[in-house]
C-alpha cells in the first residue's frame, strides 16, 4: 500500500490546517484536551459541529447528495488526524456516524428529507436506545415493547447505558413489535422525535470517573408515529446489524490512538512520581510502548483499507469487528501505560479539573488530568458496540466459517 500523499492530498491537508488555525479557538482546544470520556464537553462539541457545518465539513463520511463532503478515504483520514493533532473537541456524533447512514439506506424519501439535513446542521442530536438490563450483547433478547395504536406505536420498557440521552433531543431505538418466531424476527427500528415526549424519563448514571455520560431511559406509554419506523415492521434486526457495522468500523481509530500515544510519552518523559526516575528511561516500559506503537501502525493499515471500501459504497462487514477488537484493546493498553507512568498522581479524584475554564491548582499535573478518567471510562470500550467476545464470534462465523 502506497501511503505517500498525492499533491492534491497535500493541498487538502494544508487547507484543513489553515481552517483549524483560523476557527479552532483556545476554548474549543481546551475542551478537546480535557476530554476524559467518549465525547467532549457537549456545548463545546455542538458549537464545533456547527462551525464545521457552515464550512460543509460536519459529515465527512457522507456523500454530497445528503449534505456530506464526498471526501475520499484519504481525505477523511487526513481530516481526522489533523483535528486530533490540534485538540479539536470530540463531537457527539451518533447522528452522523450511526443513524444517518441507516436512514440513507433504509429510509423513505420523506424521512431522508426530514432527518438528514438536521443531522448535518447539528439541529438534530440523536442518542441510541439499544441496550437493556439483561440484554446487552444479547441484543435480540430485548423486551421493550411497541404496540401499534392507530398511526402510533405505544412504547413501554427501559433502555440502559444510553450515552448522551441527557443532552440529545432525539433517539433511535430498537423495540419489540412481535413475539412470534425467532427473537430477531420481532424487532423494529423506530425514531423518537423528542426526548421531551410524554412518558419518557431519563435518569443519570455516573461513571467511576465522576462523569455523566450514560443514562437509563424509561418508557411509560411513549408514543411515536408509525411513520418514524425505519424499514419494514419486524425487520429492525437487519437495520440494526447494518448500523453496528458503522458503529464498529465507520470511524478512524488510529488518529485518537496516535494522540494518546503522544500523551503517554509526555507523561513518561516528565513524571517521576515514584522518585525512582522517569519511565521513559526504563527499557521495559520503552519496549511495551514501542510494541503498542507497532500495534497502532498495524491497525492503521486495516483501517485505511476499510475507509477505502467505505468510500466505494461497500460495507466494512466482519473487518469492522477486527478493527473494533484491535482498536479497543490497544486503547486500553495505552491507558494502562499512562496510569503507570503517572504513578500515584493518577489517584486523586479531581473531576472538576476537567471543567472548562477551571484554573485552580490541582494535585495531578495538567498533562495527566485525563489519564485516570480515560483509563476508567475506556474499560467499557471492549464491551460497548458489541463486546469483543461477540466480535470474535462474528469473525469465526463470517470469516473462518466455524
Amino acid at each position: 500500500m502506497d501511503l505517500t500523499l498525492s499533491p492534491e492530498d497535500e493541498a487538502f491537508r494544508d487547507e484543513v490546517r489553515r481552517f483549524l488555525d483560523e476557527t479552532l479557538g483556545e476554548d474549543l482546544r481546551e475542551a478537546g484536551r480535557k476530554t476524559g470520556g467518549v465525547f467532549s464537553d457537549f456545548a463545546a462539541g455542538l458549537r464545533w459541529h456547527k462551525i464545521l457545518a457552515r464550512r460543509g465539513w460536519s459529515a465527512p463520511t457522507w456523500p454530497k447528495e445528503y449534505g456530506g463532503t464526498g471526501w475520499s478515504a484519504t481525505q477523511r483520514y487526513i481530516f481526522s488526524r489533523e483535528c486530533t493533532a490540534v485538540d479539536a473537541p470530540r463531537i457527539f456524533s451518533m447522528g452522523i456516524r450511526m443513524v444517518g447512514p441507516v436512514i440513507m439506506k433504509f429510509g423513505t424519501p420523506e424521512q431522508k428529507a426530514k432527518y438528514l439535513p438536521a443531522i448535518v446542521s447539528g439541529e438534530s442530536v440523536f442518542c441510541q436506545g439499544y441496550s437493556e438490563p439483561g440484554s446487552g450483547s444479547d441484543l435480540a433478547s430485548l423486551k421493550t415493547r411497541a404496540v401499534r395504536d392507530g398511526d402510533d406505536y405505544v412504547i413501554n420498557g427501559t433502555k440502559i447505558w444510553t450515552t448522551g440521552a441527557h443532552v440529545a433531543n432525539r433517539m433511535f431505538c430498537l423495540v419489540r413489535t412481535s413475539t412470534e418466531g425467532k427473537p430477531q424476527d420481532g424487532i423494529s427500528f423506530v425514531l423518537i422525535d423528542s426526548m421531551d415526549t410524554p412518558g419518557l424519563t431519563v435518569k443519570p448514571i455516573l461513571t467511576l470517573a465522576g462523569d455523566h455520560e450514560v443514562n437509563q431511559v424509561f418508557f411509560d406509554n411513549v408514543r411515536t408515529p408509525v411513520a418514524n419506523r425505519i424499514g419494514p415492521e419486524n425487520a429492525g434486526w437487519t437495520v440494526a446489524k447494518y448500523l453496528l457495522e458503522f458503529e464498529r468500523g465507520g470511524d478512524a481509530y488510529t488518529p485518537n490512538l496516535h494522540a494518546r500515544l503522544d500523551d503517554v510519552r509526555r507523561i513518561a518523559r516528565e513524571e517521576a512520581a515514584d522518585g525512582a526516575g522517569r519511565l521513559a528511561d526504563d527499557p521495559g516500559f520503552a519496549r511495551r510502548l514501542a510494541e503498542t506503537e507497532l500495534a497502532i501502525e498495524a491497525l492503521e493499515m486495516i483501517e485505511l483499507r476499510v475507509l477505502s471500501d467505505l468510500s466505494k459504497g461497500l460495507n466494512p462487514g466482519a473487518v469492522s469487528s477486527q478493527m473494533k477488537i484491535r482498536g479497543s484493546e490497544t486503547l486500553q493498553a495505552l491507558d494502562h501505560l499512562g496510569v503507570e507512568a503517572l504513578a500515584w498522581y493518577a489517584g486523586p479524584f479531581e473531576p472538576e479539573a476537567r471543567d472548562l475554564g477551571h484554573n485552580e491548582p490541582t494535585v495531578t499535573p495538567d498533562y495527566g488530568i485525563t489519564a485516570m478518567p480515560l483509563y476508567l471510562n475506556n474499560r467499557a470500550s471492549t464491551i460497548y458496540a458489541g463486546s469483543n467476545e461477540i466480535q470474535r464470534n462474528i469473525i469465526a462465523k463470517a470469516v473462518l466459517r466455524l
